[in-house]
């Protein structure tokens, strides 16, 4: 068998040329797990709102990777010891934090598989990796839960300025043309440095961070919470949970196997054995677009009418606002729908709803550390003089109602 070029580089339109620093890197991003990424969208149904965010799961991770070589490079330079097996952990894990998410992100979490999380799932992936790859991939578990000694290395996967939000604020403002989310990742990384364990930033690197917090409650009220995207994003959960509720009652729904899988068996933490990983590893995007299309022309007037708002965009009215909507008045827009379908009351719920969104731009809990001249470490929130720092510490809360235009 002809020997293969693992060493291969993959041209980014963000950061241009990435390296993949080893061959079993390479062999990990080959594996068909990882290869599914390519086929989850990043966004899930924001392309809707930003017709642009197609980019998946797949770029998100191989650019993690990339910025987390920066990271190792950087400090080393600054005398941090770094390992090579701990640097090829961080990239594993990186690479890897995401792989657990479905089809269409988070909308299967709230629907047809339940109980488990897209975290819990990812290490059962990892795991899995882990048997076929020997081990190799232990070191890189232990960092990813939180479990190795090193804690500066389990910030760098996981904390509130950690590689995984460098990289997806960055890629999702490029790809929706929202540029108030374009943040300097380079700049951030250039300024990371470790004191007593803890992954800090350097004093001069404190508007780098504002400016990093700042682009997170944009992005976040601007795309990740914007109101057109939290309509298809429930539309969708409801398509997949009224398919769950029929086939749970044996109607013959047509999808493909990996999705029957999921509607016809009830899916928990507890029998999520490695058959329903192996069938979760084949779920993507494309077998629940495709199933929704053909639903669109089903009997049960619910899925048909649920299913035909997200193929031809046809979405739900949403009102959104700073207090809870008035029973009186979610009754009133529940009435007429009630009546207009000729639904019972159960069926209603699909098409009104009524919830919230909540958004911390900044948590004091877990603060970013800025390491001033003198060697002290002081909360970005007290080190900064943009005085709107301490009011991003406070939790935004909104409230929105949805229900069919035609009703208005």
């Amino acid at each position: 068998m002809p020997k293969t070029n693992k060493l291969k580089i993959i041209n980014d339109p963000i950061y241009g040329f990435i390296s993949i620093p080893n061959s079993l890197i390479f062999d990990i991003i080959e594996h068909p797990y990882f290869q599914r990424l390519r086929r989850v969208t990043q966004m899930g149904l924001s392309n809707l709102v930003y017709p642009g965010a197609n980019h998946t799961r797949f770029h998100h991770a191989i650019g993690c990777m990339h910025l987390m070589q920066k990271a190792v490079r950087v400090l080393r330079m600054k005398n941090v010891e770094i390992s090579e097996e701990e640097a090829n952990a961080l990239y594993i894990a990186i690479l890897l934090h995401d792989i657990g998410h479905g089809a269409y992100s988070h909308a299967l979490e709230h629907s047809i598989v339940n109980g488990i999380t897209h975290e819990e799932i990812s290490l059962k992936f990892m795991k899995a990796l882990n048997e076929e790859f020997n081990g190799k991939l232990t070191l890189a578990i232990q960092v990813f839960e939180g479990k190795y000694h090193r804690t500066f290395l389990y910030q760098l996967i996981s904390s509130q300025l950690d590689i995984d939000r460098l990289d997806y604020l960055k890629r999702d403002s490029f790809y929706t043309g929202v540029a108030e989310g374009n943040i300097s990742s380079d700049r951030l990384i250039a300024m990371m440095n470790v004191v007593d364990d803890e992954l800090v930033i350097e004093q001069k690197g404190i508007y780098s961070v504002e400016k990093f917090i700042i682009a997170r409650r944009l992005m976040y009220w601007q795309v990740y919470l914007h109101k057109t995207g939290l309509v298809a994003e429930n539309i969708l959960v409801n398509v997949l949970k009224r398919a769950k509720e029929l086939a749970m009652k044996g109607v013959e729904l047509p999808a493909s196997t990996a999705l029957k899988y999921f509607l016809y068996n009830p899916i928990t933490q507890e029998n999520f054995s490695k058959k329903t990983l192996q069938v979760f590893s084949e779920l993507d995007d494309y077998d629940v677009l495709s199933a929704i299309k053909e639903w669109k022309n089903h009997e049960d007037l619910v899925l048909s009418e649920l299913a035909e708002m997200i193929i031809d965009r046809h979405l739900l009215k949403v009102e959104i606002q700073e207090e809870s909507f008035s029973d009186e008045y979610i009754n009133k827009k529940c009435k007429k729908i009630k009546d207009l379908l000729n639904i019972d009351e159960k069926e209603v719920e699909y098409f009104v709803f009524s919830d919230r969104v909540k958004h911390q731009a900044y948590n004091t809990d877990k603060p970013i550390k800025i390491l001033n001249k003198k060697g002290k470490l002081k909360d970005i929130a007290k080190a900064s003089d943009q005085l709107n720092l301490k009011a991003l510490t406070k939790p935004v809360v909104k409230y929105f109602l949805c229900y069919p235009k035609k009703i208005m």
